[in-house]
């Protein structure tokens, strides 16, 4: 429950975005993963106030967001790998994880603790732009469907 200094989406991808708080935090949140709590938060300064938040725009390449205080200072974070995924990795997981469920239901899998095969089809690999524009409609689907739920 404090101030919101700035909020910046992310170069790389459509749902995610960050932002900075009064108490000196950084909170970065997707809503495509959670659309009411953050992913992660970070205390950066002390004593001072969040004011400004800007993302590298080399984007996965460099993923450094910088965050300016009321002190005018510069801090810099590098973001963790897991919160680095971009809409063509998740998607590619999702797909790899439901093939080789079925496969492995279908009995031809691997055994308990053996390596899965690697599975490459052509199918899995999508254009990042119409996987971004896909999670975009979904998202505002799903903000339709609570509009109407709070109307009745």
């Amino acid at each position: 429950n404090n101030q919101v200094g700035d909020v910046a989406w992310t170069p790389w991808s459509a749902t995610t975005f960050a932002a900075c708080t009064a108490d000196g935090k950084v909170h970065v949140f997707d809503l495509n993963e959670n659309k009411n709590e953050a992913l992660c938060e970070q205390k950066v300064v002390r004593k001072a106030k969040c004011t400004k938040l800007a993302f590298n725009l080399l984007g996965a390449a460099c993923p450094v967001i910088l965050v300016g205080d009321d002190h005018s200072c510069v801090s810099s974070l590098k973001l963790s790998p897991n919160l680095r995924w971009t809409a063509v990795t998740k998607a590619e997981a999702e797909a790899r994880a439901k093939a080789e469920a079925e496969a492995a239901a279908a009995g031809g899998g691997p055994r308990k603790g053996a390596v899965p095969k690697k599975i490459e089809d052509s199918n899995f690999k999508q254009d990042p732009k119409v996987l971004e524009v896909q999670k975009i409609e979904k998202i505002a689907d799903m903000a339709i469907k609570n509009q109407l739920n709070e109307g009745k």
